[in-house]
């Protein structure tokens, strides 16, 4: 480090955090958000009622339709569609505030695409893409409220559940609205703002390389604020220099070609559900760390700085398996502060045969499994993938990529039917930048129950893309509550997070 040791850094976070608790930097917030929060309400209602899984083009369509118009009503300039060559792909929306004078400028990013809905698991009289307004969390015994109710009586234990809420329109607004807030306000950024949302991040981005490439000099910056995820569930805000990369790789195993009868041929028909859980086991030990060969062999360590910071958190892991309802970790005597920072093989689904009242007496024909690999620095996502792949070569697999044909089934007693999707690598931005310490101050100034600083956390995004293409830093400020259950079942979001987040991006966006 040439600008700061790590005793002064400590000393200067030590000192953020009780600047936090003496000063707050937006004392007119409280009474704009009063006066306008009917206004921001609807438009936030609005926007996440309209359905926005990442598959359906339309859907997004008319989501980026909406954003265009409440960005141009918001008085941003340039707004436009960034499309790559196949312009049927949803768009990036575009927007920009250019300041006199300015000598920074900062790219805001979120995506207004979102995960796949089954309404059956949703609370009864929950629909995933009709907003649903609660006096609380529904498991801590919050009531459903009409909007009036919601409205005049806001809190911030208050939740708007849809699907959306919190991951990722809460980002969008949240952006959005600090723009609106200083303009009603008569304060200029004292930083260039761009807006770029994004509408195929939950689909893996497959489009966003070539999109920065095509709009390289548009997007010129002097750091990207990514915010997208979850804060600690301490309450404190959060600022991460880094995210994982993503990948998966979906296996199928084969038995008969069609089930067979478990009285007259079990024990003697091969079960491919049996083979996939042996199959399954021999990567993992019982104390949760992946025994694939080199798997974790080219991970880069933690620099003395990081190992600093992460030595300051207060960690809360009793608290969250409390709360999530378990009591051992995946991974024995680790800290999630420590795991997060690890390569992960996460099983996000299995598949043979029926179950429950479905079952059948049979032995199922196939058994398949979706895996989830999250990579940190120093892995890429193409050789974790081949790890994997070789793994079940060296198991007595021939690997296919379609299903097999009959030679094939009586040539090879064991076939695994390999499909790996395209991928991004981790990135990690130095917390040691001089635009890095500027953000710290900005967050720690409005941060009043104080800032967790985290190396990387654990969700994915593409940010090794906009690194790759335009060279350029990324920071992440997640804004949602930690149990905002994104991807799932139930998302919502607490208004208490989304007022924080607006205000955390008017702190960046007025930084000095």
């Amino acid at each position: 480090m040439n600008r700061l040791n790590i005793l002064s850094f400590a000393f200067f976070l030590a000192l953020m955090q009780v600047q936090a608790q003496q000063k707050h930097p937006l004392p007119w917030f409280k009474d704009y958000q009063q006066q306008n929060k009917a206004t921001i309400l609807q438009d936030y209602i609005d926007f996440i009622a309209i359905p926005n899984i990442a598959v359906n083009k339309i859907a997004l369509q008319n989501n980026a339709e909406y954003l265009m118009r409440l960005m141009q009503s918001a008085g941003i300039e340039h707004t436009r569609f960034l499309f790559p060559e196949d312009e049927s792909a949803p768009p990036v929306v575009y927007g920009e505030i250019i300041v006199p004078g300015a000598r920074q400028t900062i790219v805001f990013y979120a995506h207004y695409d979102g995960q796949p809905v089954d309404s059956a698991n949703w609370h009864i009289g929950l629909h995933p893409f009709q907003p649903a307004l609660y006096s609380n969390k529904i498991e801590l015994g919050g009531k459903p409220l009409t909007k009036d109710e919601f409205i005049n009586n806001l809190q911030d234990e208050f939740r708007i559940y849809a699907r959306g809420a919190a991951d990722d329109k809460a980002g969008v607004m949240a952006i959005i609205n600090a723009y609106i807030a200083l303009k009603k306000k008569n304060i200029a950024p004292a930083v260039n703002v761009k807006f770029f949302f994004e509408g195929e991040e939950e689909a893996g981005s497959p489009h966003l390389a070539e999109v920065l490439f095509k709009y390289k000099n548009l997007l010129r910056s002097d750091v990207w604020i990514i915010c997208d995820g979850p804060q600690p569930s301490s309450g404190k805000n959060l600022i991460s220099f880094g995210v994982r990369g993503d990948t998966h790789i979906d296996i199928t195993l084969y038995g008969s070609k069609f089930p067979l009868h478990s009285g007259h041929y079990g024990n003697w028909a091969p079960n491919p559900a049996w083979n996939l859980v042996r199959l399954l086991s021999s990567m993992k030990n019982d104390s949760g760390y992946v025994t694939i060969k080199n798997f974790y062999s080219d991970v880069t360590p933690l620099s003395n700085l990081e190992k600093n910071v992460l030595a300051q958190l207060d960690q809360n892991d009793t608290e969250l398996k409390h709360q999530f309802g378990f009591i051992m970790p995946e991974m024995k005597n680790i800290a999630l502060s420590e795991a997060i920072l690890l390569p992960t093989l996460n099983i996000n689904g299995i598949e043979s045969g029926k179950f429950g009242a479905l079952s059948t007496n049979s032995i199922p024909a196939t058994a398949s499994v979706s895996l989830d690999l999250r990579l940190v620095p120093g892995n890429d996502y193409k050789v974790q993938q081949e790890r994997v792949i070789k793994h079940i070569q060296d198991k007595g697999y021939y690997i296919i990529n379609r299903d097999p044909t009959d030679v094939e089934r009586m040539a090879h007693p064991f076939i695994a039917k390999i499909i790996c999707s395209d991928g991004y690598n981790a990135q990690k931005t130095p917390m040691d930048l001089a635009v890095s310490q500027q953000i710290i101050r900005a967050l720690a100034a409005t941060s009043t129950k104080g800032l967790v600083i985290m190396p990387s956390t654990g969700g994915s995004l593409p940010l090794y893309v906009i690194e790759q293409q335009l060279n350029a830093k990324a920071i992440s400020i997640p804004i949602a509550n930690y149990d905002d259950n994104q991807h799932a079942a139930n998302e919502n979001i607490q208004m208490g997070n989304f007022w924080n987040g607006i205000q955390e991006i008017i702190s960046i966006m007025i930084m000095q």
